[in-house]
């Protein structure tokens, strides 16, 4: 199922279209592969129609076809950017009297002022992973993945694959410099980061801009290592391909959490969004999440019901390194990494 899902969603996504025309009153941007219908299953079954969704395959690009127009009543962005879609006006609070599940929530995911506020929730928060080097089993000496100095390491030079997202790529380049914490940044923080990046940058074969690309880079022989999503790996596993997900590198490695936002003058109906994030926020949807696509799911309660050994072969159990929680941060300093990003890709 996650293959089909993700390899199907690639296809839409380079196309920016909806991957179908179904209920004209809920369109949602969204990640591409999340329209599994176990998780809106009470939304279908109430309304007899699924969601038009229109795909994407990273934060920064949602939010561009947002801010330059794309109507929706429901967006899905990472909890780093809530701010840039509060600041540019496009979204409004939901009233967490309408969610049934608000209570299940963990609260953890709730402690920002930029996702909850004394102007109410933000930001639902639904999904979390982790980000962490996937590697090839039987050609990568699993003592090379023991730091995520392995993406600077000569040896795999045009063999190592880096996600198409700033988010993603700083957060391993601060834990490879020793930062844990990018809500606090010093300059020579950054630029120690920014050093590493331009070499990590020297070994990489492609940026990924999806799971699905990522996990047939690796099968196809073409990548030995990768910094991946959950949903990555699994969709290996499901090949009964030879993956690893080292999560215990040293100097550690990353978690994030994404979520709705409920779009200002949505071109649907406001009720329809209640009742499409009431569907994805209940119980019952945890297991669907984690099965599919290998993620967790902002509902404690749920989740306390999934069997250890499932969440540790998701790769959602506890690690015992490092872990850089990308957690909202300064609006400029994502401005900064994103420019400095596209700096490194260019050769500068």
């Amino acid at each position: 199922m996650i293959k089909r899902t993700l390899l199907a969603a690639t296809a839409i996504v380079s196309l920016a279209l909806p991957a179908s025309a179904a209920d004209p009153d809920l369109v949602v941007l969204e990640w591409a592969g999340y329209d599994i219908e176990g998780l809106y299953a009470d939304y279908k079954a109430k309304y007899n129609d699924n969601p038009t969704y229109s795909f994407f395959a990273s934060d920064d690009e949602a939010f561009q076809r947002a801010v330059s127009g794309f109507k929706a009543d429901v967006f899905h962005p990472c909890s780093t950017f809530v701010e840039k879609y509060r600041e540019a006006g496009l979204i409004e609070p939901w009233d967490p009297a309408k969610i049934a599940a608000m209570g299940d929530i963990d609260a953890k995911f709730l402690g920002s002022a930029t996702i909850k506020d004394d102007q109410g929730v933000w930001f639902l928060p639904f999904d979390w992973g982790a980000t962490a080097v996937a590697y090839n089993t039987e050609q990568v000496p699993a003592e090379d993945v023991a730091s995520l100095n392995v993406f600077t390491d000569p040896k795999y030079q045009g063999r190592t694959s880096l996600p198409n997202s700033s988010e993603d790529v700083w957060a391993l380049a601060y834990l490879a410099t020793g930062t844990t914490n990018w809500t606090k940044v010093s300059d020579e923080q950054f630029d120690a980061a920014a050093a590493w990046l331009r070499e990590a940058h020297k070994n990489v074969r492609a940026y990924w801009n999806d799971s699905a690309e990522l996990s047939q880079l690796m099968a196809s022989g073409e990548v030995l290592v990768g910094w991946a999503w959950n949903d990555a790996v699994a969709l290996l596993k499901e090949e009964d391909f030879p993956v690893g997900f080292q999560r215990e590198a040293k100097e550690g490695s990353s978690t994030w959490f994404c979520g709705y936002v409920n779009a200002k003058d949505g071109p649907g109906n406001e009720d329809k969004a209640y009742d499409f994030m009431n569907s994805m926020l209940r119980a019952d949807a945890a297991g669907v999440l984690v099965g599919e696509l290998g993620y967790g799911h902002s509902n404690a309660t749920a989740m306390s019901g999934i069997a250890t050994e499932d969440l540790d072969a998701a790769g959602l159990g506890a690690a015992n390194a490092p872990i850089l929680a990308q957690v909202p941060k300064d609006p400029a300093l994502h401005e900064k990494m994103l420019q400095t990003f596209e700096n490194i890709k260019a050769g500068f």
